[in-house]
C-alpha cells in the first residue's frame, strides 16, 4: 500500500485528449518525513508514522516535540501512522513526496466533512416536510411523531432526528489519479474529496480490487438470457 498526508486545495476541470471535462480536486500531497518506523520484532508489526505541514515549535506540546527530538525531524503539525509496502525500506527522515503515486492509480481519501452546525430533520436526513396549508399549522419542518406509546415507552436506537451536522470522517474510495507533479507537490484525483479547501486529507491505494474483464465475460451459460442463446451477437456486441 502507498500513502501520504495532503491538504485540500479546491476543485477545478481540465480536458482529456478527446476534449471530454474532468471535474478534478487538487492536492498539496507532502513533501512528508518519516518521524517513526515501527517493526515486527520491537512492535509486532510494520508500519511508519509520517509527519507533515511545519508548525512554530511554540506551537506543539514538550512530549510532541520530544518526540520530534528524538527523531531529528524539524516540528510537525500532523502525524500518521501508514502501514506501507516498502515500510522496512525507508528509515527516519526518509520524504515521501507526490511522486509515490503515479497517473492512473486509484486512491482511496479520507478527510473531515465540512460542518453545518445543529441542523433538523430535512437538511440532515431528507426527510419529508408538511404541507403549509390546510391545518399543518407551524409545524411543517418538524420531525414529527416519533412512534413510541405505552409499550415500548422508548424511541429506537436508529431513529433519524435533529443534531449536529457534519465534521465527520468521509473516505471516498476509488478515485483515479489524473495528474502528479513531484515539484509543486500537486496531486490531482477525478472526483469530489470530502471537507472544505484547505482542509487536511490523507490519500491511500484504494482497497477496491480491478480485475481485468476477459473476453466473452458478458456471455452468459443461462439459456433463458438472450446472450446464452446466441453467443456470437454477444460477443460481437462486446467488440
Amino acid at each position: 500500500m502507498k500513502a501520504i498526508i495532503g491538504k485540500k486545495v479546491g476543485m477545478s476541470q481540465i480536458f482529456d485528449e478527446n476534449g471530454h471535462v474532468i471535474p478534478v480536486t487538487v492536492i498539496e500531497a507532502g513533501p512528508c518525513v518519516v518521524v517513526q518506523k515501527k517493526t515486527s520484532e520491537k512492535e509486532g508489526y510494520a508500519a511508519v508514522q509520517l509527519g507533515f505541514e511545519d508548525v512554530p515549535e511554540r506551537k506543539l506540546t514538550k512530549p510532541e516535540m520530544g518526540h520530534l527530538n528524538k527523531a531529528g525531524v524539524s516540528p510537525k503539525k500532523h502525524l500518521r501512522e501508514f502501514n506501507l509496502e516498502n515500510a522496512a525500506e525507508l528509515n527516519i527522515g526518509d520524504l515521501v513526496k507526490a511522486d509515490t503515486f503515479k497517473v492512473g492509480d486509484f486512491v482511496d481519501v479520507t478527510g473531515t466533512s465540512k460542518g453545518h452546525g445543529y441542523q433538523g430533520v430535512i437538511k440532515r436526513h431528507g426527510a419529508h416536510r408538511l404541507k403549509e396549508t390546510h391545518g399543518s399549522g407551524p409545524v411543517h419542518r418538524h420531525a414529527g411523531s416519533m412512534g413510541s406509546s405505552t409499550d415500548p415507552s422508548r424511541i429506537f436506537k436508529g431513529k433519524i432526528g435533529a443534531g449536529h451536522m457534519g465534521v465527520d470522517q468521509v473516505t471516498v474510495q476509488n478515485l483515479s489519479v489524473v495528474k502528479v507533479d513531484p515539484e509543486l507537490n500537486m496531486l490531482v484525483v477525478c472526483g469530489a474529496v470530502p471537507g472544505p479547501k484547505g482542509g487536511l486529507v490523507t490519500i491511500k491505494s484504494t482497497v477496491k480490487v480491478h480485475k481485468v474483464k476477459q473476453a466473452g465475460a458478458d456471455i452468459s451459460k443461462n439459456p433463458q438470457k438472450a446472450s446464452g442463446r446466441n453467443p456470437q451477437k454477444a460477443s460481437a456486441r462486446n467488440k
